[in-house]
């Protein structure tokens, strides 16, 4: 693998931002919040009376795969040129930069990879994957570093990010949120601290990979949660990743690289808060959705493609905060400002909770019928893709 190099890049944040920042719980920060009223805490407590005491919704996974997500072979859009990402279910994504001129490649970046049957500690407990990756590790090709949004299991997992490291014998580079460093380190999967590098929402880095190009990364915001154990719940951040190509040093007015793609990838995030489990649009929230996706939108956008979740959102008294559902998308695509946005985040794990609400074919049949509604042209603005198919902008 190339060596890289990383330069931090100046901060760009919304008029809205305060100091200390208002995500930060005590200073310097002992855990993390959602600063916004769109968001609305629910407790372990709650998590059991929606699981096991609430009116349930429950259909099985189809038999038949027709009506699921279609797996082809990827070839990771090996003859094509542009901005590409491939689709490895859930909201797992290969990226890859536009290749600068004389090089092979471009830079390319793993999202969330996880391959796990299932998600969850030990890989004894939590949802199991009911929609094959298109893959295996081993036939994935070089990468250069890999985003990580949060870090829930089904986000973050371990036994994936070991195989990967592996792989490329341990010169890799992750890039997390503030408190996700400890995580990576303390997984005893051989990951050194040296091959992290933590950022707080609106901090950005530029990666150099040598004969291979540039590409600034930058931590931006989402609405979530965190915390792989019930003692360390909002000790670490959350976020979503803007991936700017750098292919010129030259700059605009507003201090963007010119002639560059950028990708926008949500990770996981809500949009707002609901009181009714009937009400899927954020129209019937009490308060106006989560302000940060025009605040990124306003200062990265407009973006040639958006990678947003569009499943697991139900009940939505109890998912709306944390979980977009395809309405919210929708409504996110526009905020960002984006060119063309692709669904992900359903079609391959259930949640332990959503599993019992919400079937597993409903979110991509809900995300066309609001795109279309919406006057979106579906499959150029808004649309869905096979598991192993590259989307090339």
């Amino acid at each position: 693998m190339p060596p890289s190099t990383l330069t931090v890049l100046p901060p760009r944040r919304p008029p809205s931002s305060t100091t200390p920042p208002a995500h930060h719980v005590n200073t310097p920060p002992s855990s993390f919040q959602n600063p916004w009223p769109s968001y609305n805490h629910t407790t372990g407590l709650q998590a059991v009376k929606t699981r096991w005491f609430s009116p349930k919704n429950f259909v099985p996974i189809p038999r038949d795969r027709s009506q699921l997500v279609r797996v082809r072979i990827p070839d990771f859009g090996q003859a094509k040129d542009g901005l590409k990402a491939t689709w490895i279910g859930h909201a797992s994504f290969l990226v890859e930069t536009t290749a600068a001129e004389g090089a092979q490649r471009g830079i390319r970046i793993l999202l969330d990879p996880v391959w796990s049957e299932r998600v969850g500690p030990y890989g004894m407990v939590g949802p199991i994957r009911f929609t094959p990756p298109p893959c295996k590790i081993e036939e994935i090709p070089e990468v250069d570093a890999v985003l990580i949004s949060h870090d829930h299991y089904d986000h973050l997992d371990s036994d994936t990010l070991k195989k990967v490291n592996a792989k490329q014998n341990g010169k890799l580079r992750f890039f997390c949120g503030l408190g996700v460093k400890v995580t990576l380190i303390g997984l005893g999967i051989g990951i050194k601290a040296e091959q992290v590098t933590e950022l707080d929402w609106w901090d950005g880095i530029k990666l150099d990979v040598e004969g291979v190009g540039s590409a600034d990364l930058i931590c931006t915001p989402s609405q979530h949660r965190s915390g792989r154990a019930p003692w360390n719940f909002e000790k670490t951040l959350w976020c979503s990743w803007v991936v700017r190509e750098v292919v010129s040093e030259l700059v605009d007015t507003r201090g963007d690289i010119r002639a560059v793609k950028k990708l926008f990838f949500a990770g996981d995030t809500g949009y707002c808060s609901v009181h009714s489990d009937t009400e899927l649009s954020y129209h019937s929230a009490p308060h106006a959705p989560c302000p940060a996706f025009a605040d990124i939108g306003e200062l990265y956008g407009p973006f040639d493609l958006s990678l947003l979740p569009i499943g697991c959102y139900s009940p939505r008294t109890f998912m709306s905060a944390v979980h977009a559902s395809p309405d919210d998308s929708i409504a996110i695509h526009k905020e960002l400002k984006s060119k063309k946005s692709i669904g992900m985040h359903y079609g391959t794990f259930r949640g332990s909770i959503s599993e019992q609400y919400e079937p597993v074919t409903e979110p991509p049949q809900r995300c066309r019928e609001v795109a279309e509604k919406e006057g979106l042209q579906w499959g150029i603005e808004v649309g869905l893709c096979d598991i192993g198919e590259t989307v090339v902008v």
